[in-house]
């Protein structure tokens, strides 16, 4: 099944959250990504429904196994993407922008050579 892109980026930005705090909230979200409560709220819904989240009862969301996969992915993407255009000379800043628009339409075959490339010239 075909995921949209932002809700890879919500799956994405719920990883990184996770990583950070320790868990997730839909308000944290909402501050990352800079979207009203109500778009957080509708995202959750949809990732629920195609099981790649739950809620507990007090709002706190856990990324299931489905969800973790696609989050690492974006997220491994986002990272290797972004340490390549900053040692393009890329401000850290925009490199980080432009990142997350690339993370999307690259193709696993280009990810892979390029991240193989970043391995072998450029260092870890």
């Amino acid at each position: 099944m075909q995921i949209l892109k932002s809700s890879e980026d919500y799956l994405e930005t719920m990883l990184m959250l996770k990583i950070q705090h320790g868990y997730i909230r839909s308000i944290d979200i909402a501050n990352e990504l800079g979207v009203t409560k109500p778009s957080v709220s509708y995202a959750t819904k949809r990732l629920r429904e195609n099981g790649y989240i739950i809620m507990d009862k007090d709002g706190l969301i856990t990324i299931t196994g489905k969800g973790l996969r696609i989050a690492e992915s974006m997220y491994e993407r986002h990272k290797t993407l972004s340490k390549f255009l900053i040692r393009l000379g890329v401000d850290p800043k925009i490199a980080q922008e432009d990142a997350c628009k690339i993370e999307h339409d690259i193709s696993e075959e280009t990810f892979r050579a390029l991240r193989s490339h970043i391995d072998n010239h450029l260092g870890s």
